[in-house]
């Protein structure tokens, strides 16, 4: 199991992802490649339950 600063790392690293993708999800809409707009806000999708989880980690270890 990872420690405490592990999880707040990866999830600083995540958010900062998270941040970066909407950026692109932004490009994408304004360019209308719809295709590659499902797949981005898929990959947000995924983020979110993977900070959820990682959220729900560190709660564990307090």
């Amino acid at each position: 199991m990872a420690t405490k600063s592990e999880i707040e790392y990866q999830i600083l690293e995540l958010k900062s992802d998270y941040i970066r993708q909407q950026g692109d999800i932004e490009k994408i809409e304004s360019t209308g490649h719809h295709e590659q707009l499902e797949k981005a806000e898929q990959r947000l999708t995924d983020m979110e339950n993977e900070l959820a989880l990682l959220n729900k980690q560190l709660q564990e270890l307090q």
